[in-house]
């Protein structure tokens, strides 16, 4: 499989964004616009980093394969991955459906699973891609 510049672009673009994007709005990356409510764990870095390069793997082989398959595990997995690193009292959206105790004593500890299940569907999808895509 050649890649061509823009298909590499893209993929970089996109591991690029969803780093910059993910890592701004958690306060991962520090900025003045968030300020983060729980600490910052280097789970909390792997799982951003991990879900940027596989969202950005997902979109190089997805611009190289004309087939669609994959397509809801890699959302899933790149949404999941958001909400591994995100900061339970800092998003809006959720201290509006629940409490902020209900989402430290509920949510908080429940970021991890998020994280290792959002790397394994954007693994598992990017994987089953190659795997495909070679033959095998």
């Amino acid at each position: 499989m050649d890649l061509t510049r823009t298909q590499l672009a893209r993929g970089l673009a996109v591991s690029v964004g969803v780093f910059l994007l993910f890592g701004v709005v958690s306060d991962l990356v520090p900025n003045p616009l968030y300020i983060r409510m729980v600490p910052r764990t280097p789970l909390d870095y792997l799982f951003l980093v991990l879900t940027s390069i596989l969202a950005g793997v997902y979109v190089i082989q997805r611009s190289t394969l004309e087939e669609c398959s994959g397509d809801r595990c890699a959302y899933a997995g790149t949404i999941g991955g958001f909400f591994a690193v995100a900061c339970p009292t800092c998003n809006a959206f959720l201290l509006a459906l629940f409490s902020s105790s209900a989402l430290m004593t509920y949510f908080d500890p429940l970021r991890p699973l998020f994280g290792v299940v959002a790397v394994s569907l954007l693994g598992g999808v990017v994987y089953r891609r190659h795997r495909r895509a070679s033959g095998h």
